[in-house]
């Protein structure tokens, strides 16, 4: 065999980055389609359409807020027509299904679209995500979850490309999204029977929401100063 021996030309075509390409261009116009031109019904015209499905309308209420969630579509409409739907307690625990269903599959498939795909998709939203994300975990995902201003699909399609571990993104999820989420449901609830019970579930659960923001702030914040510490630390070794 000779020593030396010449190689050809890598002349392979790169499938790969053509395919996460393809991915990026057909999630960004599927997201920028949705935003633009689907139109939640209205909490009148959504009550009449669950109402008509009968026994079935607690599942096809639950698919469609996973739907909602899964998109830029914002998912406040939803929560509210679960209380007006259901009830105070029947419709936060739909709701809370219905949303991180959704919330976990957005997750799922930025693992399967890849970060480079997912963090153009992000647009505006990609560098507070990625700021907050990057090495974070779970006080990470909470924080984002209840700053106000930022929606909900970011946080889920970066979580998942940035690598928050699967079992932290749902947990935290399901936690940070509850108060925020009982709050307009008993608005829902409260518009269907205003009552001084469901006004007072709203105020209750904004001061909740409140409270975590700051307590999962403080907490991320000091996460990342002991991994920072860490990080230093292993240098000087």
């Amino acid at each position: 065999m000779p020593a030396h021996q010449e190689h050809a030309p890598d002349d392979s075509t790169p499938w790969g980055s053509i395919a996460r390409n393809v991915a990026l261009v057909a999630t960004a116009l599927a997201m920028v389609w949705l935003a633009l031109n689907v139109r939640l019904p209205s909490l009148d015209e959504l009550r009449a359409d669950i109402d008509d499905l009968g026994a079935w309308a607690p599942l096809a209420f639950i698919a469609l807020y996973a739907l909602v969630a899964l998109t830029p579509i914002p998912v406040t409409i939803m929560a509210v027509a679960g209380g007006m739907l259901f009830g105070l307690g029947p419709g936060t625990l739909l709701s809370m299904i219905g949303v991180t269903a959704g919330c976990f599959g957005a997750y799922w498939l930025a693992r399967a679209l890849g970060r480079e795909t997912v963090m153009r998709a992000l647009g505006s939203h990609r560098d507070v995500v990625e700021e907050r994300l990057e090495g974070g975990g779970f006080y990470a995902v909470c924080t984002l979850r209840l700053m106000p201003g930022i929606p909900y699909w970011p946080v889920n399609y970066g979580s998942g490309a940035l690598g928050i571990p699967s079992r932290e993104f749902l947990l935290a999820t399901a936690l940070s999204a509850l108060p925020g989420q009982v709050s307009l449901i008993a608005i829902g609830a409260f518009l269907a029977s205003p009552d001084v019970l469901h006004g007072a579930v709203v105020g209750i659960s904004w001061i909740i929401v409140l409270a975590l923001t700051v307590f999962s702030y403080r907490r991320w914040r000091a996460t990342r100063a002991v991994a920072a510490a860490d990080g230093e630390a292993a240098d000087a070794v």
